[in-house]
C-alpha cells in the first residue's frame, strides 16, 4: 500500500480504526447483551418455535457475524477507492 504522504496513512488508518470499533461493537451488543445479558427478558417471545433469547444466543448472533463481515468488506473496499490504495 502506497499513500501520498503520511496524513493520509494516518486518515485512512484512524477511518479503519472506526469501522472496526462500530462493527465490534455492534457484535458485543448481538452476542454478549442480547444473547447473555438479557437472555430472560427475550425469552419471553418465541421466534421460529424458540425463545428468542435462546435463538439470539445459538443462532443469532452468528449471523449478525457473517453479515458484519460482509459489511467489513464492502465498505473497507470503498476506504480503499477514497484513498486510492484499491487493488486494480
Amino acid at each position: 500500500m502506497a499513500f501520498e504522504n503520511d496524513d493520509k496513512a494516518k486518515d485512512y488508518w484512524q477511518e479503519n480504526l472506526k469501522l472496526v470499533l462500530i462493527l465490534l461493537s455492534v457484535w458485543f451488543f448481538c452476542s454478549y447483551v442480547l444473547g447473555i445479558l438479557l437472555v430472560e427478558q427475550l425469552n419471553q417471545f418465541k421466534f421460529m418455535g424458540f425463545e428468542l433469547g435462546f435463538w439470539i444466543a445459538q443462532q443469532g448472533a452468528m449471523y449478525v457475524f457473517v453479515a458484519l463481515i460482509f459489511v467489513y468488506v464492502h465498505k473497507s473496499n470503498a476506504l480503499d477507492k477514497k484513498y486510492n490504495v484499491h487493488e486494480d
